[in-house]
């Protein structure tokens, strides 16, 4: 989940300025910053650690989080909206937001019952069903032990997507989407492809395209597959408020893999009161990230 959330800051300087290569420095962009990519993410992970409706809890957090900016449009209507229909959509963000799922499910039919769960309060097409379904389900493999070439061919045979390319294939010609049928399959091969977390969301940014949430997706599984240095994960943890930290905290321990590097931090900080984190952050906003 992290690893998603991560990929998501990394890539948010990089969304409408795309940079397709790899040696780009430093890792996280000092204008870096947690986008809707995130917000959604967390409102996953909170509805599955507290047994929360998705549709009400999703709404929560992104009424908190509105002002960010960012929001598709359908999308930011479902929010602003007195009920809770689903509007078909099939975009990515059915499979930005769904890396929770991954790591709490306990077998491959748990991955498609809660995606579901998940997904179809918003992202009600079948093509968005199914992106959501190959991220969780990736990240579950990846979770359990099986092997990243397996991986590529069980995405493949289950879902039915075409992961052939490499990343030297797809980078020359890929152009913004924001659909799963054209989002999912490239984020994917970007983790499959990498040889640890890092490289996987270097991966990701070099194709372009709609860059934080590629990166994300591939955040989640690159997460699962390599492990996620302590570096990188407390730079990207530094990057959220407090109340975020929380749910990342929880969902960890939810799923029986705490990190403790997380848990170290977010238990410290929640030692201080709010009043004075908030002004020391005023004084010293997060100066390397």
């Amino acid at each position: 989940m992290l690893g998603a959330i991560i990929g998501d800051i990394v890539g948010s300087v990089y969304e409408f300025n795309n940079y397709r290569h790899k040696d780009f420095a430093p890792l996280f962009s000092p204008s870096a910053f947690f986008t809707d990519d995130t917000v959604c993410t967390i409102a996953v992970a909170d509805a599955l650690t507290r047994s929360t409706d998705p549709a009400s809890t999703m709404k929560y957090w992104c009424a908190r989080y509105k002002h960010i900016g960012g929001w598709g449009n359908r999308f930011f209507d479902w929010i602003e909206a007195d009920d809770s229909a689903p509007y078909g959509s099939y975009g990515n963000g059915a499979a930005m937001r769904i890396s929770p799922v991954g790591l709490v499910a306990g077998s491959l039919e748990e991955v498609i019952d809660l995606s579901g769960r998940m997904t179809d309060i918003t992202h009600n097409h079948p093509e968005g069903i199914r992106g959501a379904a190959a991220t969780a389900a990736a990240i579950y493999w990846a979770k359990t032990g099986v092997p990243a070439r397996e991986i590529r061919h069980l995405v493949s045979d289950v879902f039915g997507y075409d992961l052939s390319r490499t990343i030297d294939d797809i980078r020359p010609t890929y152009l913004f989407n924001e659909t799963c049928m054209e989002t999912v399959p490239e984020a994917l091969t970007c983790a499959l492809e990498a040889t640890s977390y890092e490289d996987a969301i270097r991966n990701a940014i070099s194709i372009g395209g709609d860059s934080d949430t590629i990166a994300a997706i591939a955040g989640g599984l690159a997460e699962a597959l390599y492990g996620l240095p302590d570096d990188i994960a407390l730079k990207g943890i530094r990057k959220l408020p407090r109340e975020m930290q929380n749910v990342v905290m929880s969902l960890y321990r939810t799923a029986g893999c705490p990190i403790k590097v997380v848990d170290d931090y977010v238990e410290a900080e929640n030692q201080i009161p709010t009043v004075f984190i908030n002004y020391r952050d005023k004084l010293d906003p997060n100066e390397d990230a």
